[in-house]
């Protein structure tokens, strides 16, 4: 049974609403968290109940086919919970190391200035999922790659990511190979 919503808006109509909000409400950051960084805070698109909804219907339109959202430490945490409830699916919170009580399953990557890991718990099993991954901004590629390796690790399908927002100069999006890829607002 598909519990999943039906919109009445065209997945274009719900893309450019998101944008709109996204571009009205993000907060930019020069120098954050290091100098020569400009930081998209989507904090204020979260707290606005027009911004949220708008956002989470967009990337939920994208997620056709997905019977679980995994959603990224920690942003994509929100978003996930939100698209998963729009598709009628659960949500894996793929967390940062350390987060998560063992036994878990594991991803390291690289980021431009160290290492960092990503984990699941390993007793979730995710093996003939269909994965739709999803977070707030794709930058480098690096988080959302790590995540796409872990769930296809685990025997799972990822038919998607989806992003809030795209940094498009960082050229993330290369690294987000053999599945459809949305972002809702490119700068």
């Amino acid at each position: 049974m598909d519990t999943a919503p039906v919109s009445r808006h065209s997945e274009a109509e719900l893309v450019s609403a998101a944008s709109r909000n996204i571009d009205r409400l993000v907060r930019w950051a020069d120098d954050f968290p290091v100098d020569g960084v400009r930081f998209a805070d989507l904090t204020p698109v979260f707290a606005d109940a027009e911004g949220l909804s708008s956002v989470v219907d967009a990337l939920a339109s994208g997620g056709t086919g997905a019977d679980l959202v995994a959603g990224i430490d920690a942003r994509g945490f929100l978003l996930g919970a939100g698209v998963a409830l729009a598709l009628g699916t659960g949500v894996l919170a793929v967390r940062k190391a350390g987060k998560l009580p063992p036994p878990v399953v594991s991803q390291s990557y690289q980021l431009e200035y160290g290492s960092a890991e990503l984990e699941i718990p390993e007793d979730i099993d995710v093996s003939g999922r269909k994965v739709l991954v999803v977070d707030d901004v794709l930058a480098t590629g690096g988080t959302a790659a790590a995540t796409v390796e872990l769930i296809r690790s685990r025997g799972a399908e990822v038919v998607g990511a989806a992003f809030a927002l795209e940094i498009t100069a960082l050229g993330g999006r290369a690294k987000c190979v053999g599945y459809p890829v949305v972002c809702l607002r490119q700068v």
